[in-house]
């Protein structure tokens, strides 16, 4: 008895020596460089959404926030980097709803539950857009069209990915049959759409600029409203599909992180959210600033991974 006295009294002063060397190493977080992984290439949605929010993000946290492509097989590599990082907050890992898709797909062993929530950051909502180079000048022109010709009109999309499901959502409740052709991630997509090389593809209000040179064509948004920036485009509920599509974007870390570096990156995250640099920056990007605490954010991540699930399931698609 004696002797497990003495073994827990020297337990308990080496957890007050650890605490004691821990708690100002913890305070000094971060002392160098955040890396920011964006599991998609540069000049894409995603990458052009954490840019300018990185920015913000330093701003308030006292270090450089790096971003770092890294792309490939649907957005799962960057994943795969993320979950295995050391959970030190000096990785973090901007999310999209595709890994929730990718994992019921059967794609990833990477669930959206391997990381922390830090907070969410925005939300985009998808355009259905047309090549110039094809006939159709709205949707009705695009669907009379594809009766005609099952299988045979293209469609860019990351397989497994947002950009997948919400072509074929419309699909699905048009009645329609696509060709869908694999490309990882937006910008890649966007340059074959230019090229006409595929019909259609997801994108966003970013792509506006190019809308309004003559380059591409918005058939359709996925919102309850027309998008006051583009007034002219009609959502898929006016034209008789009952489709809202948000990719809504936010900031995880590796599950182990430690509560006082999450909280220094939620408090960092919440006033980079606040800036109205990074408001101006989403309405540039056809963005809506949609901030969540981490607590929201992780039962919101709870949520949509149900209801991805379910899409997944009724489109056929789902592996897992």
């Amino acid at each position: 008895m004696a002797r497990l006295s003495v073994t827990m009294a020297g337990a308990a002063a080496l957890i007050g020596v650890l605490a004691a060397l821990s708690a100002p190493a913890m305070a000094q977080y971060p002392d160098r460089p955040i890396k920011m992984i964006v599991p998609w290439a540069a000049g894409g949605d995603t990458d052009n959404i954490f840019r300018p929010f990185a920015v913000e993000l330093q701003k308030h946290i006292g270090q450089p926030v790096v971003i770092a492509n890294v792309g490939g097989a649907s957005g799962t590599v960057g994943a795969r980097e993320a979950k295995n990082a050391a959970p030190d907050g000096y990785t973090v890992y901007a999310v999209h709803d595709y890994i929730h898709l990718t994992f019921y797909a059967g794609i990833s062993d990477v669930k959206y539950s391997d990381f922390e929530p830090v907070c969410l950051v925005a939300a985009t909502p998808s355009v259905l857009t047309a090549s110039a180079k094809t006939p159709w000048r709205n949707w009705q022109e695009l669907a009379a069209d594809a009766k005609k010709r099952p299988g045979e009109i293209t469609v860019g999309a990351t397989l497994g990915s947002t950009s997948h499901i919400f072509p074929a959502l419309i699909e699905k409740q048009a009645g329609l049959k696509f060709k869908f052709v694999s490309y990882d991630g937006l910008a890649p997509r966007m340059n074959a759409l230019l090229g006409g090389h595929i019909n259609l593809t997801d994108s966003n209000l970013t792509q506006k600029g190019k809308v309004e040179a003559g380059l591409l064509r918005f058939i359709a948004i996925a919102s309850e409203k027309r998008d006051p920036e583009s007034p002219d485009v009609p959502t898929l509920k006016e034209l008789g599909m009952n489709i809202v599509f948000e990719v809504v974007r936010g900031l995880v870390v590796p599950k182990g992180t430690p509560a006082p570096v999450r909280a220094k990156l939620e408090e960092g995250c919440t006033k980079a959210t606040k800036e109205p640099g990074f408001a101006q920056a989403m309405k540039v990007q056809g963005t809506r600033v949609a901030f969540l605490n981490a607590n929201d954010y992780g039962k919101f991540l709870a949520k949509i991974d149900d209801e991805n699930k379910a899409i997944m399931t009724d489109l056929g698609l789902i592996k897992k």
